[in-house]
C-alpha cells in the first residue's frame, strides 16, 4: 500500500504546474493574425433588438412582452500582426461556423472579460469603442473607475474617451456623476470631451445630473461648456433649471 501511495505521489509531483490563464492582450499578441471569438454573461437588463443593444429594467407588462433577446455578450476580434484591427460586439444570437484562422475561446468569466477588454482598449487604436461597450455590459463587473481613467487619458483616441464618458453617464451611483462633473469642469480638458461629459450628466437621474449641470452653467470658464449645460438643462424641464434661467435672464 505504501508503495502504491509513493508511486502516485511521485506521478503527481511530476505533472507540469498549471499555467496561468492568458489575458486577452496576451492572446492577441501571440495569435499573430487571425480572429478571436469569445462570450460572457451579460448584466441584467441587457438584450438585443434588431441591430441595437438595449438596457432595460422592465421588459414586460400586463399586456406586452418584449421580444428583446437577452445575452450572452459575444465579442469578435480581428487581429493583424499581433494587434487588434477590428472588433464587433453582439448580444445573444449564436456564432456561425468558425472560419479557418479563427480561435473560439468559448465562454469566459464576465469580470475577467471586462477587465481584459478595458486593458485592451488602452493599447488598441481600432474599434476601441466596441471594446469599451462590451466591457460595460459584463455581468457583475464594476467598470466605472476604469471608464473614468479612460476618459481622462488624453493619449487615447477621442472616440474611446467619448464612449467611456457615454457609459459613465449610464452608470448607476453618485460616484460616477462626481467623476463626470470633474471632467466637465477640468480647465485643461479638451472642449469636445468636456461637452461630452456635460451630455452624459444630462442622462443621469435628475437629483444627480441637474445640480451638476447647474454648477457647470454657473462656474465654467468656457462659454461653450456653459451653453451646452444650459441646453441640456432646458431639455430637463426641471424646476431648478427654470429657476436658473429666470435668474440669468434677469
Amino acid at each position: 500500500m505504501r508503495r502504491i501511495i509513493s508511486t502516485l505521489l511521485a506521478a503527481w509531483l511530476a505533472l507540469p504546474a498549471a499555467l496561468p490563464a492568458q489575458t486577452l492582450a496576451q492572446r492577441v499578441a501571440s495569435l499573430g493574425s487571425g480572429g478571436l471569438r469569445f462570450s460572457f454573461a451579460a448584466r441584467p437588463g441587457v438584450c438585443a433588438s434588431g441591430h441595437g443593444i438595449t438596457i432595460t429594467t422592465d421588459e414586460q407588462s400586463d399586456e406586452w412582452v418584449s421580444d428583446c433577446t437577452p445575452g450572452p455578450i459575444r465579442v469578435s476580434l480581428r487581429v493583424r500582426d499581433g494587434k487588434v484591427s477590428a472588433a464587433n460586439t453582439y448580444v445573444g444570437g449564436r456564432w456561425r461556423r468558425t472560419e479557418p484562422g479563427t480561435t473560439d475561446l468559448g465562454t469566459l468569466p464576465a469580470r475577467e472579460a471586462a477587465r481584459d477588454l478595458i486593458a485592451l482598449a488602452e493599447t488598441t487604436r481600432f474599434d476601441t469603442e466596441e471594446l469599451v461597450t462590451a466591457a460595460t455590459l459584463a455581468d457583475s463587473a464594476l467598470v466605472w473607475p476604469d471608464l473614468l481613467r479612460l476618459a481622462r487619458r488624453t493619449d487615447l483616441p477621442l472616440e474611446t474617451r467619448q464612449r467611456a464618458i457615454f457609459w459613465l453617464g449610464q452608470a448607476a451611483g453618485a460616484a460616477a456623476t462626481r467623476g463626470l462633473d470633474s471632467i466637465a469642469n477640468d480647465p485643461a480638458g479638451e472642449l469636445e470631451v468636456r461637452k461630452h461629459a456635460v451630455f452624459a450628466l444630462s442622462q443621469r437621474p435628475a437629483d444627480e445630473g441637474v445640480p451638476a449641470l447647474i454648477h457647470i452653467a454657473r462656474t465654467s470658464p468656457r462659454a461653450e461648456v456653459r451653453k451646452t449645460a444650459l441646453f441640456w438643462l432646458g431639455q430637463s424641464g426641471d424646476p431648478r433649471a427654470l429657476a436658473l434661467f429666470e435668474e440669468l435672464l434677469q
